[in-house]
């Protein structure tokens, strides 16, 4: 499947059109007659991404009750540590909108059910996203050095093919987390990643244009039926030539 590279002048713009997106996204699956489930992404913009769709008329659009709502990753922190990226999704979208809880599935929190066993809370997350026939749609942000979820170059987790791994030591902080791996990415009908900045252009350049994912992980990070980069200019700066991409808005 080769991926799609959709190019915006700015984050903002880039955020605004992504929300957007999602939005057409989620009503056609629930017109189809199905709930669609999805894996939701930290960091700046992606954060932003559900502060503007939550800023949006469209947002009323969806009927959030049938949604299953997952994380791609998330910090092995107490619940109410603003690193969390659950804590951050509810802030900005989760809390002002009609989601079902028993389809709003967070990964623990270090406070809560496992305490500080962190290869425990993996292990029941990956229970609940292997019985599923895949996610119609993971949504992922990226590092400068190219880490996807989190899921670091030549960690262990880049290796790992159980459905979610337990990642500890990683370089940027907290240290421990827990990730859905690359098979699990892998089979989600559709793979967004998300990126802005000129810090990325580097590790973005590198992933589109062959790099392995040991090396750069965001490259192993693929839809069964769609890959969509979604870029602003400075992150895409770096592209070779021959990368075949949308015109930028």
């Amino acid at each position: 499947m080769t991926p799609e590279v959709v190019i915006h002048s700015s984050p903002d713009l880039l955020a605004a059109t992504t929300a957007a997106r999602l939005v057409t996204k989620l009503v056609d699956i629930q017109s189809s007659g199905r709930i669609p489930a999805i894996a939701l992404t930290g960091g700046g913009v992606g954060i932003k991404v559900l502060s503007d769709l939550n800023a949006s008329p469209a947002r009323d659009a969806v009927d959030w009750s049938r949604v299953e709502i997952l994380w791609g990753d998330e910090r092995f922190v107490p619940s109410m540590d603003g690193d969390r990226n659950e804590l951050q999704a509810r802030r900005a979208l989760l809390d002002h909108v009609r989601v079902d809880p028993a389809r709003v599935h967070a990964m623990a929190a270090s406070d809560r059910e496992f305490g500080s066993d962190v290869e425990a809370a993996a292990a029941a997350y990956a229970d609940l996203v292997d019985g599923r026939d895949g996610l119609d749609l993971v949504m992922l942000g990226m590092g400068d050095e190219g880490h996807v979820a989190s899921i670091f170059p030549e960690s262990p987790a880049v290796y790992d093919t159980r459905p979610v791994v337990a990642v500890r030591n990683c370089p940027k902080p907290p240290p421990t987390r827990i990730s859905l791996t690359l098979p699990t990415i892998r089979r989600a009908s559709e793979v967004w990643i998300i990126t802005a900045a000129a810090s990325k252009a580097g590790a973005v350049a590198m992933a589109l244009g062959g790099a392995g994912e040991v090396a750069v992980p965001a490259a192993g990070a693929t839809g069964r039926s769609r890959t969509l980069w979604l870029l602003d200019r400075q992150s895409a700066s770096a592209l070779p030539a021959g990368i075949s991409r949308s015109p930028v808005s």
